[in-house]
């Protein structure tokens, strides 16, 4: 991708504001929720259920939520998603006040916050495009501003305030979150209109949705995007489930100290963020992509073979520079080149096929460490993210992206939206 001195427009610094504080209240919720969880049982598969409602959404209804995104409005489908979350929150707030909250309650409100997750991620996803003329640069860094806030507020400060909060009482945390929600649904409401996607007549929502996956499948440069958190989702995931357990014995780190490490892994996320327009300017936004991920694999194999908790801090470092950068030049790619009409599912499909391997990953790890050795699974995670990056190589090479923004490129140049008209031009095959 070539560089672009042209300044964000004004609305984007809104997006972001309202991003950013909806981020900060789900790193809330995120540390909250769990331990909220723990005050009313330790049976460790009612505290799983309501870790793994948050996730279901995607699992049962991504594609689809994708398709009814590409029908509706998309600012409109942000704000009210939050303000439906915000009132939500509400419910165990004042459960958790007159204490009759309970596990089954925790589940579902987790579910319905991700389904509302399910939709303002989306509707953001396919807005941002629309807001910023799918210019390539533009992408590129008004994603790394996207995500480094991300992490910044739901990696950093949300979580030790979700915790702080909760002391304060069992309401506070949820109530915060649902402030969130509410000034971010303000601020959505206050973005430039854009113009909606012609309806797709004849189709039923469930042909428009396989028609948004097939997209994907059938376009090597999106299929390579795809593959990559997926693949990586399952490798990562496999040390996720080991982690603490391998900080624990084979590097002797506490519970204070594997804190510290995990902030390293966030730190580096951060600077990966940040540099991740720079990659994609001097190396090509392909090869950078194969960089970065060859660098995460390289990482945790570093990581397997840490001897002290400082290189193994160092290693997470690294891996979270990796996909920092991985999931600026990634996202920003596919906004580029997916036709307007389609954002919504193909987005959604592709987070739908992330969220799918995270499960086959935890239970990898766990098998792996409990038949073999716990470094074990650090090993394989490495193995599996350096197969990925050969075979997704050639995927998303720099020659492949080029020709594919050069295809989404219409005759008017980036100053206007790109894209094909799905409905006379079948998904591309760059074979």
């Amino acid at each position: 991708m070539t560089s672009d001195i042209r300044r964000l427009p004004t609305g984007f610094g809104r997006l972001w504001t309202a991003q950013t504080i909806s981020s900060l209240g789900d790193g809330v919720t995120h540390a909250a929720l769990p331990l909220l969880a723990l005050t009313l049982t330790r049976d460790p598969m009612a505290l799983a259920v309501v870790t793994a409602a948050g996730t279901l959404p995607w699992l049962l209804f991504g594609v689809l939520g994708g398709a009814l995104v590409d029908r509706w409005d998309r600012r409109r489908t942000m704000w009210v998603a939050d303000t439906a979350r915000a009132v939500l929150l509400g419910i165990p707030a004042a459960a958790a006040m007159v204490d009759v909250l309970s596990i089954p309650l925790l589940a579902a409100v987790a579910f319905l916050l991700g389904l509302g997750g399910l939709f303002f991620d989306t509707a953001a996803t396919a807005y941002l495009p629309d807001l910023l003329r799918r210019d390539p640069a533009l992408l590129e860094r008004a994603n790394s501003r996207l995500r480094g806030a991300q992490t910044a507020m739901s990696g950093f400060a949300g979580p030790p305030a979700g915790s702080a909060l909760l002391a304060l009482g069992r309401a506070v945390p949820l109530l915060t979150d649902a402030v969130s929600f509410m000034l971010s649904a303000l601020l959505v409401r206050t973005l430039p209109a854009m113009p909606r996607p012609m309806p797709e007549v004849h189709e039923s929502l469930l042909r428009q949705a396989r028609a948004g996956a097939s997209y994907v499948f059938r376009d090597r440069v999106l299929l390579g995007l795809a593959l990559r958190p997926a693949v990586g989702n399952v490798a990562f995931l496999a040390v996720e489930t080991v982690l603490a357990l391998f900080a624990h014995d084979r590097l002797g780190i506490d519970t204070y100290g594997f804190g510290l490490l995990l902030t390293a892994e966030a730190t580096g996320g951060l600077l990966g963020a940040g540099i991740a327009s720079y990659l994609g300017r001097r190396l090509g936004t392909g090869t950078a992509l194969t960089c970065t991920a060859a660098v995460e694999g390289l990482a945790i194999l570093g990581l397997a073979a840490a001897p002290n908790p400082y290189v193994a801090g160092l290693a997470l470092a690294v891996c979270g520079a990796g996909m920092g950068a991985t999931m600026v030049l990634g996202p920003s790619l596919r906004q580029a080149i997916v036709p307007a009409r389609l954002m919504g599912r193909v987005a959604s499909t592709s987070r739908m096929l992330a969220m799918c391997a995270a499960p086959t990953g935890a239970f990898l790890g766990g098998w792996l460490a409990t038949t073999y050795d716990i470094r074990t699974p650090l090993y394989a995670a490495a193995g599996l993210l350096l197969a990925m990056t050969a075979v997704t190589a050639s995927m998303t090479s720099n020659r492949r992206v080029e020709a594919a923004l050069r295809a989404a490129a219409p005759a008017g140049g980036p100053d206007h939206p790109a894209g094909k008209d799905p409905a006379q031009v079948s998904a591309p095959d760059t074979l």
